[in-house]
């Protein structure tokens, strides 16, 4: 849904396969279980789902469950299944990347969670931190967390100043001016991300 723009969260992971029906008898306290378990994450959340399916029937997403995970701290979800009722996905504001869109929940009773999954080719692990926007998602490991503001804010600043401000001010420059001077300035943005993140192992 990407006229809801980006989101950003910590993952929480969950496994659903909603043809099996055995799985609501097999674990009938599921889902307070899976609610418990999300319950004990501090939020901002992103509910990563691997939906066991292939092919899909049947959407872990809806109305009732949007909302549930609102109220439970969730801002949105990645899943390599399917979503349903997306204007009330949107009304309550869980955002949604997708893989297909189906008219049924099917049996949707969560299967597993917490647990490493991969999803979009992509592995996630419970308390990663997740980037997602209209062109896809990165995972961050807790490893990489530390400097990842300051590294953000450096390399924004860094094309604002070497190459951005110089391309949209560069009207009636000559042709071949401007590719010297663009040139000149990617060798200074290179060198000088070279020795911010330098610094950052010092």
């Amino acid at each position: 849904m990407p006229q809801m723009g980006n989101m950003c969260g910590y993952a929480v992971t969950v496994e659903v396969e909603p043809s099996n029906a055995r799985h609501q008898s097999a674990k009938p306290d599921a889902q307070k279980e899976y609610m418990r378990y999300l319950a004990a994450v501090p939020g901002p959340k992103i509910v990563i789902v691997k939906d066991l399916d292939k092919p899909f029937i049947g959407s872990f997403w809806g109305e009732v469950n949007a909302n549930m995970h609102k109220a439970m701290g969730c801002v949105g979800t990645i899943t390599d299944g399917c979503v349903r009722d997306t204007d009330e996905m949107t009304n309550a504001g869980i955002k949604a990347l997708a893989r297909h869109t189906c008219v049924g929940h099917a049996y949707s009773t969560p299967v597993r969670w917490g647990i490493e999954l991969e999803v979009f080719g992509c592995k996630v692990r419970h308390g990663d931190l997740i980037h997602a926007d209209k062109h896809g998602f990165m995972a961050i490991d807790e490893e990489d967390q530390k400097n990842l503001l300051a590294a953000v804010r450096f390399m924004d600043e860094n094309e604002c100043n070497n190459l951005l401000c110089f391309s949209r001010n560069a009207a009636g420059l000559p042709l071949d001016e401007f590719v010297e001077e663009y040139a000149r300035r990617g060798t200074q943005f290179k060198k000088d991300a070279e020795r911010f993140f330098e610094s950052l192992n010092q």
